[in-house]
């Protein structure tokens, strides 16, 4: 069976912004890091508190992350990539909408709020991420 994850990543702050995750989704989160790895070897110390894999899983939300560890190609921040978090009520997306806005860019907030189509909000976090939330119309 195929599943598809979204995969973030970070310029040497993916425990930060991980945790930061965690903090607002709650539940398991796993971070590995280069210097507990065999691949330590290939890289200078002070990389080694970079993270080779994160995985946060908190009921049906999942994704994964690491820090940027490629030695040539450079990692290049983009609005080409969103985190989509849908919900069935307002009262089920706004807890996690308050939390991961701390911090969020003000310029393009839009507060979540009910639209003609639905539930709508969107933001880019402390960390560059988007995400957007969607939410079922009140007149379904």
């Amino acid at each position: 069976m195929l599943s598809l994850t979204p995969f973030l990543l970070f310029d040497g702050n993916c425990a930060e912004a991980m945790q930061f995750y965690q903090s607002c989704f709650g539940d398991d989160l796993t971070l590995t890091r280069l210097g507990d790895t065999p691949m330590k070897a290939q890289f200078p110390p002070e990389q080694h508190h970079k993270i080779t894999y994160a995985l946060l899983k908190s009921g049906n939300v999942e994704f994964s992350a690491t820090d940027w560890l490629h030695p040539t190609h450079q990692r290049q921040l983009g609005n080409t990539t969103a985190m989509y978090a849908t919900g069935d009520s307002l009262d089920e997306l706004s807890p996690i909408f308050e939390k991961l806005r701390d911090g969020a860019d003000q310029e393009f907030l839009v507060e979540l709020r009910e639209m003609p189509f639905g539930i709508y909000g969107r933001f880019t976090d402390r960390y560059g991420v988007e995400w957007y939330f969607r939410g079922a119309s009140k007149s379904r």
